[in-house]
């Protein structure tokens, strides 16, 4: 083992479920991820391991999404989504002749029935087993991590809460995969030294943070962040190389922004009339984004340019060229340096590649079959990495609070549109660990039908706190058109904990299968999640 690259990838979507309705904008945002992201990402990944291109890849599927991938509904409205963009793929066709795309939109129909029937045929619909399949012919590594999604460094504050989080997040990948994980992705990156404490009482071995987070601490040591980090309690700390990272997700100079790569805001779900619309929209006539995009990037009097498959496609050449031939200058001069197997590792929200950036998946296709013909550095995952150089160094690492959110720290949640809500789940944090401390010492007091009733209230405030922690519903409040969702949804599941919490001394009347019936996920939650933290 000599230069090593690394590529994370964080897969998450928060618990959205609604069958209140036929479909819901917010239930389209799983649905966009699986279509536009999972499957073409797998499909990509199964067509390298055919081939024998190596290649590994380290994934992080939230449990909130592997719970959304195992709900039978959900699975079935995926399809749904599915079938009703093809519908309007051949409605586009067939308008081809009004709008001049109609060999675009054939292309667009293709590409769906082809995604159709590998999620399937070829999957009969189970992600989890197609992820699986990856990981045991040792191509993926699949990481753990907190149960919503919460923020762990501002949870810390009552420590019950981010232990919760983080046994939650433990039990549903065990349930998912079979066996213990070693990686932890912290969400949005963000660490505070209380953590790794967490982790490592856990049993995790590994985890990953900001470069400044390991580079800025006073005496941190210099070939930070291309090498291994250990803190004091034995939890390895691998540094997400910024400068690599930011040649794909920067604004300014990012691949993405490339005028030949396709548009994703111009859509005929905002394009187009909203008569012609109205079957694939629904009740609501809610404009929201199809996936049937026309156009390229703008530039300044290029408006309105139509997009071209090849050209974008001689852009990911391109990129991916340059990409790799980047990362063995930087590895190479990281050797010169005296700097042993480095690694330098870059990470990502999932859904940047094919999501948001159409061409993503095929760049990282490009990416490995380069590499893999050159030769100038390998595709590692973490794991492995650690493995393979169990006998080296691994030098002090106590990382500085830090995240990869807007300012490198936590003002993504502690802003005053959101700030309010921080101190809400606080509050409920503390009630919750008094009310389990206080029934775990008198629980002699209590008749069978007593025990269980405070057990399963227990268990529902449990489940209702984490669902209002999701760091989702505090970005989302800084963001105008998804304000009113996210507050909406973070009150709501505050108000339940209320309600249970008011059934806890009572008898119930309903109430509690109501509650529980709502959000059916986590659905065997241990009581004593809130036990005592030490």
């Amino acid at each position: 083992m000599s230069r090593n690259c690394s590529i994370v990838l964080n897969a998450h979507v928060p618990w959205v479920r609604h069958t209140e309705t036929a479909h819901s904008m917010e239930e389209d945002w799983l649905h966009c991820a699986i279509v536009e992201t999972h499957l073409p990402l797998l499909e990509m990944m199964f067509r390298l391991r055919d081939e024998g291109v190596p290649f590994h890849l380290t994934l992080n599927l939230s449990p909130t999404l592997l719970a959304m991938f195992q709900d039978r509904i959900l699975r079935r409205r995926t399809l749904n989504y599915i079938d009703r963009t093809l519908r309007l793929c051949r409605d586009e066709v067939e308008r081809g002749e009004v709008t001049g795309f109609g060999e675009l939109a054939k292309q667009y129909e293709d590409r769906f029935f082809r995604l159709r029937n590998f999620y399937l045929e070829k999957w009969q619909d189970d992600l989890v087993k197609a992820f699986c399949d990856l990981r045991d012919s040792g191509h993926l590594e699949l990481t753990a991590s907190a149960a919503t999604h919460g923020i762990l460094p501002l949870l810390m504050r009552v420590p019950e809460a981010g232990q919760a989080q983080v046994r939650v997040g433990i039990r549903q990948y065990v349930q998912c995969f079979g066996r213990m994980p070693k990686g932890f992705w912290l969400p949005e990156c963000a660490y505070a030294p209380a953590v790794s404490d967490l982790l490592r009482k856990e049993g995790i071995e590994w985890t990953v943070v900001e470069e400044h987070g390991m580079t800025t601490v006073s005496g941190a040591d210099e070939r930070f962040p291309y090498i291994v980090g250990q803190s004091d309690g034995g939890l390895n700390i691998f540094g997400r190389d910024s400068g690599s990272s930011s040649e794909i997700w920067s604004a300014d100079e990012g691949f993405p922004g490339d005028g030949r790569y396709r548009n994703f805001m111009r859509d005929i779900g905002l394009d187009a009339p909203i008569e012609y619309l109205r079957e694939y929209l629904g009740e609501s006539e809610e404009r929201r984004f199809t996936g049937l995009k026309y156009h390229r990037l703008q530039r300044e009097g290029e408006d309105n340019l139509p997009y071209d498959p090849e050209l974008a496609s001689r852009a990911v050449e391109e990129h991916a060229l340059r990409f790799v031939s980047s990362r063995g200058a930087q590895l190479a001069s990281l050797e010169a340096d005296g700097v042993e197997n480095p690694l330098v590792l870059c990470a990502f929200d999932m859904d940047l590649f094919g999501h948001w950036w159409h061409e993503g998946t095929e760049f990282l296709e490009k990416v490995f079959r380069i590499t893999a013909e050159r030769g100038d550095f390998q595709f590692v995952n973490p794991g492995g990495y650690l493995g393979a150089t169990e006998n080296q160094e691994r030098p002090e690492a106590e990382p500085a609070a830090s995240s990869w959110s807007e300012g490198g720290y936590f003002e993504s949640w502690t802003s005053p549109e959101n700030n309010w809500l921080q101190e809400e789940v606080q509050n409920r944090a503390e009630l919750l660990a008094r009310f389990t401390g206080m029934f775990d010492q008198n629980r002699e007091d209590f008749d069978r039908e007593g025990t269980a009733h405070y057990q399963r209230c227990i268990q529902l405030m449990v489940r209702e706190l984490l669902l209002a922690q999701s760091s989702d519903w505090g970005f989302l409040m800084r963001m105008d058109p998804s304000r009113e969702y996210a507050e909406q949804r973070a009150r709501e599941h505050l108000s339940d904990f209320d309600r249970i919490r008011e059934i806890l001394t009572k008898d119930d009347d309903g109430r509690l299968d109501e509650i529980e019936k709502k959000h059916p996920i986590f659905p065997d939650l241990p009581w004593n999640l809130f036990e005592a933290y030490e």
